[in-house]
């Protein structure tokens, strides 16, 4: 975890809880760009999953962008791993239990996004729209 776009953060939240919320369509619409649908037919690698990013003020879109993610990687409270089909760039998900919650490590930075999961989990405002 020393890389220097890897970020985590501690939530608290049992570990099942923060699995759910990063696998689950239903859940990632309310934290991972807030707002912008998730279609997971199956939880599975080699699977295919769509995410459209929908137009916001944190980016500079007319209108939604479609993109397909390949999942790489499942193991069920632990990792969670995807490509992005056009861009080729992986996104993992490390989950650990901790003493007072689950820390998430993402290799892509994303801390606006774990900022969000966070708030998700807790019950606080989603502090990034």
């Amino acid at each position: 975890m020393d890389h220097p776009q890897v970020s985590s953060i501690v939530i608290d939240g049992n570990i099942e809880a923060v699995w759910d919320a990063i696998t689950s369509e239903d859940k990632l619409i309310h934290w991972y760009a807030p707002g912008s649908p998730w279609e997971i037919p199956s939880l599975a690698a080699g699977e295919k999953m769509l995410f459209t990013l929908m137009p916001n003020q944190h980016n500079n879109l007319a209108e939604k962008l479609p993109m397909f993610l390949t999942i790489e990687k499942v193991i069920p409270n632990q990792e969670f791993s995807f490509v992005a089909d056009s861009q080729q760039t992986i996104i993992t998900f490390i989950l650990e239990q901790e003493s007072g919650g689950t820390r998430v490590a993402c290799n892509m930075g994303f801390r606006e996004s774990l900022a969000n999961l966070k708030a998700f989990i807790e019950g606080k405002e989603i502090p990034y729209t």
